[in-house]
Order: C-alpha cells, then sequence, then structure tokens
C-alpha cells in the first residue's frame, strides 16, 4: 500500500481546472525515462494510494482503469509527487513491462521532426 500521500494532500489536488481530471505523468523509478501520460480523477488517485498500482481515468473509453488490467503490464506506484499548483502529478513506478499499447517500453518513442 502507497502512504506517501494522504488525504489532506488528495484534497488539496486541484481536480477543477480540468473538468475533474489531472494529468499524470508516469516515470520509471529507476531510469528516470517517462512512460506515459495520462489522466486521472479523485478515484483513480484514491484507488493508485489504496492498492499501489497506477490507475487512470480513460478519456477515450469514459471509465476508471488500472494499468495492466488487459495486458498485465501493472505498474507498481513508489511514489506519487505534486507539482507547485496541485493540479498534476509523477506517478514513479517500477515498470518491469511495456507501458505503451504498441509494445514499446514508453509512450514516447516517436520524434518530431520539422517538414
Amino acid at each position: 500500500m502507497l502512504t506517501k500521500i494522504d488525504d489532506k494532500s488528495i484534497n488539496e489536488l486541484d481536480f477543477v481546472k480540468r473538468g475533474g481530471l489531472i494529468p499524470v505523468v508516469v516515470q520509471d523509478i529507476t531510469t528516470k525515462d517517462i512512460l506515459m501520460l495520462a489522466y486521472a480523477n479523485r478515484a483513480a488517485i484514491e484507488n493508485t494510494v489504496k492498492t499501489g498500482n497506477a490507475w487512470f481515468w480513460s478519456v477515450s473509453r469514459n471509465k476508471l482503469w488500472m494499468k495492466g488490467e488487459e495486458s498485465g503490464n501493472i505498474q507498481e506506484v513508489k511514489d506519487i509527487l505534486v507539482d507547485c499548483d496541485h493540479d498534476s502529478v509523477i506517478y514513479v513506478v517500477n515498470s518491469k513491462n511495456p507501458a505503451c499499447h504498441t509494445g514499446n517500453r514508453s509512450c514516447f518513442h516517436n520524434r518530431l521532426y520539422p517538414q
């Protein structure tokens, strides 16, 4: 169970600014690689704290989901860092498997080149 964030600090998160959602950057605890960006509502953050696994709000499916519930690529959350405006967080995770649905380790595997 993750214990580094308590109810008081969850209450301080600003879910109002973006219609009930906050961005969540997922970072590997060992490599410091950015693995993905997703969104969370209050229930997702609460489930993450309670279970120690990464939970998000799926904008495309309009539902709460735990990362890896279908793929098996569960992300164990070791810490949650909150930004200075309390409107986004970083899940610092132990990630042994690919984070991206394409099978890549990170969702950020494409480069943008100028035209």
